[in-house]
Parts: C-alpha cells; sequence; structure tokens
C-alpha cells in the first residue's frame, strides 16, 4: 500500500504539469492542443511498445481492446472535451468546484469494492478533502458577480462540467477495477497499450481539424510556435500521459478504489504548486487552508486504510474471513 501511495502521489505530481501547458499556449485551440498531445502521446507509447510488441500481442484479447476504447474515449478525450467546453460558458471557477469533488465521487463509487474501508470511518477524512476543495474554489469565486450569458448558457455549462466529473470517475474506477481483475498487463504496460490507442483517436481528431477551414481549426501558427507546441505536447506525452498514467496504473493495481480516488487530490495540489511558481507569488490564507485540509484529509484516510489491511491479515490469519470480490464496472 505504501508503494501505491507513492505512485499516486508522483501521478498526481505530473498530472499537475498539464495545467500550465494552456498558459503557454494560450493562442492554441483546447482541441488543437487536445489532438496534438494525444497524437503524441499514441507515437511515444508506439516507439515503447516495439521491444515488446510480440508479447502485448500474444496477450492482448478483444475485451482488453474493447476496455481501452472505452477509457481512452471517457478519461481523455471526452473528458477533456466537455471541461474545456464548461470553461468557455460558465467560467473557470464553476468548473472546478464541480470537477473537484472527483476524490469524493470515486471514493463513493468503490464503496462496495474489495478492501474498502466502511464509508463512516471515512466521513471525517471526506470532510476534509471536501472542505479544502471547497477553499480552493471560494478563492477563486468573484464577489458580487452575475451568471454569464442567459439561463440556457449557465445551464449547459453546469450540465459539461458534471458530465466531464462523470467521465473522470467512471474512468478512475473502471480503470483500477480492470487492472485489478486482469494480471495479465503491468502498470507500464496498460500504460504504453492505452497510449496507442488514445493516439488514434487523437489522430482522428488531428484528421477532423485538418479537414476544417484554417479559421474553424485553428491550426494557423508561426513556425516558432509550432515548435513550441510539439515540444510541449512531447513533455505531456512523455510525462503526464505515459508515466503519469504508468504510475496510476501501478497505484490502482495495489490500493483500493476508497484510497486511490482520493489521491487524485494531489493533482490539484501540485496544479496549485505550478501555478504559484508559474505566477511569481506566495498561497493565499484560504489556498493555505486548502493545502491543509486536503493533506490531513488523505493522510487520514491513508492511516484507516492502514490499520483496516492490518486488520484483515490479522483475521485472514486466523481463517474466519473471506475478502469480498470487486463489483465489476468494464
Amino acid at each position: 500500500m505504501q508503494r501505491g501511495v507513492i505512485y499516486g502521489v508522483l501521478a498526481g505530481a505530473l498530472w499537475g504539469v498539464v495545467f500550465i501547458v494552456p498558459h503557454w499556449l494560450s493562442d492554441v485551440s483546447p482541441l488543437l492542443l487536445s489532438a496534438g498531445r494525444y497524437t503524441m502521446y499514441g507515437a511515444v507509447s508506439l516507439v515503447l511498445a516495439l521491444p515488446i510488441a510480440r508479447s502485448l500481442l500474444q496477450r492482448l484479447t478483444r475485451a482488453d481492446l474493447r476496455a481501452l476504447i472505452l477509457l481512452a474515449l471517457a478519461g481523455n478525450l471526452l473528458y477533456y472535451i466537455l471541461l474545456t467546453r464548461a470553461v468557455q460558458m460558465i467560467g473557470v471557477a464553476p468548473t472546478s468546484l464541480i470537477i473537484g469533488v472527483l476524490p469524493v465521487t470515486v471514493t463513493l463509487l468503490g464503496r462496495r469494492d474489495a478492501h474498502a474501508v466502511p464509508l463512516r470511518r471515512l466521513a471525517f477524512p471526506l470532510t476534509l478533502v471536501a472542505a479544502g476543495i471547497l477553499c480552493i474554489n471560494i478563492d477563486v469565486l468573484p464577489i458580487g458577480g452575475h451568471r454569464p450569458g442567459s439561463i440556457a448558457t449557465w445551464l449547459g455549462g453546469l450540465l459539461c462540467a458534471t458530465g466531464a466529473l462523470a467521465c473522470w470517475s467512471w474512468f478512475a474506477v473502471a480503470n483500477s477495477r480492470y487492472l485489478q481483475r486482469n494480471t495479465r498487463f503491468n502498470g507500464n504496460e496498460w500504460s504504453v497499450l492505452w497510449g496507442i490507442v488514445t493516439g488514434a483517436l487523437g489522430l482522428m481528431l488531428w484528421l477532423g481539424l485538418a479537414l476544417l477551414p484554417s479559421g474553424m481549426s485553428q491550426m494557423a501558427l508561426s513556425h516558432e510556435r509550432w515548435q513550441t507546441f510539439w515540444l510541449l505536447n512531447l513533455v505531456l506525452a512523455v510525462g503526464a500521459s505515459w508515466l503519469g498514467n504508468g504510475l496510476w496504473n501501478a497505484a490502482s493495481k495495489r490500493l483500493p478504489l476508497t484510497l486511490s480516488g482520493q489521491l487524485i487530490v494531489f493533482e490539484t495540489l501540485f496544479a496549485l504548486l505550478y501555478g504559484f511558481v508559474y505566477d511569481h507569488r506566495m498561497p493565499r490564507p484560504l489556498e493555505v487552508a486548502a493545502i491543509v485540509l486536503l493533506m490531513a484529509g488523505v493522510s487520514w484516510s491513508v492511516r484507516q486504510h492502514a490499520n483496516q489491511g492490518a486488520a484483515r491479515r490479522a483475521t485472514n490469519a486466523t481463517g474466519q474471513t473471506q475478502e469480498p470480490v470487486p463489483t465489476p464496472i468494464l
């Protein structure tokens, strides 16, 4: 479990970089950024898969391929499209407030899995995590502001943000359960396969953008900007996508969902840290409170799971109980 927690924290540190790249490429559309990132991720994954291609193909089943396609669509493309659309319609603060409850939704979805700690024992850690997320969003909410656009625009943005939350919640649960049920692939191998499938979907998106008029696709960039675009997407493909996903897969194989779901907060924490460095400022009081609450909630949850694991091992040694089987979701 200690390894799983470390892998989850490192994955969050790498995923936090994703929030900084749009600042450097503010003149590039989200669709183009998504297409470039995932096409590059696919290319990197394909190169990494070549030495073990025969072994991967021998173990790969139709069920694996179906799972990979669904995970790539939900956890990468559809999630990012809905997220960016919500930001465009209702702004960053309301969208982040909805997406920020991911640790809670994933924990709740995994409450019936094997090794899950009862929710009554996670009530206080979850409350701390929720309070930390609320502090982050209160800090950025405009005081005395008004809803942007019409009622229809506001409701549409809320639906998009909720859809993005549902996509990543489903992805986190489905990916973890699939990896725990199927031990044919380790975290790195699954990340490579996932990257190849995601890259194929990203290439399809790229080709679709290339067929659009230049004004609609927003692909009219200078030579220097294209160089920066591909360099940053290479960094994201190797760091955030391949290595980050590999670390998360390794964590998912070792941790119950009620714990791994809460480790997603480290993506938020590292994104905040990188943002402070990028903006050359210190955190404000509410941001400090959010960081303390999030760290306290996750640490408390880790302690609860450690105690649960010790009790389970002691009980299993006496042969008095059978562990529950996780409910399939994919």
